[in-house]
């Protein structure tokens, strides 16, 4: 079985979708995730969109807040730990709430600090 077919095993009995993985320096790759999510946001239609960073959730969170006006939240991801991400400072204009797991990196005007995952 493949890793996302483990994956799908979390959430037997809900819809499942599997995104190709790509960095920012993969344009070609890009433009396949841009018509990939597409597709997926209009199919599902989602009234939230959640992610906590990396390329593929910066790209869904900004189609879905401007095709779907969906309410958005940005975790910048843990790993962080030293500064935001480059996808999570691009992020800042789309998520109506922006996030950091790292108290130090809250600052006035955003990211704020709620709480780590761990």
């Amino acid at each position: 079985m493949g890793v996302s077919g483990l994956y799908a095993e979390d959430v037997q009995g809900h819809r499942f979708h599997v995104i190709r993985d790509v960095t920012r320096w993969d344009k070609v790759g890009l433009i396949g995730l841009v018509v990939q999510l597409v597709w997926i946001l209009l199919k599902e239609r989602p009234a939230v969109v959640i992610t906590t960073g990396s390329a593929p959730g910066f790209f869904t969170l900004a189609i879905a807040k401007v095709m779907l006006r969906a309410r958005t939240i940005w975790i910048d991801s843990i790993a962080n730990c030293e500064q935001m991400s480059a996808s999570g400072m691009r992020a800042r204009r789309f998520a109506d709430v922006w996030l950091t797991q790292w108290p130090h990196l809250a600052v006035a005007g955003g990211p704020a600090y709620f709480g780590a995952v761990l």
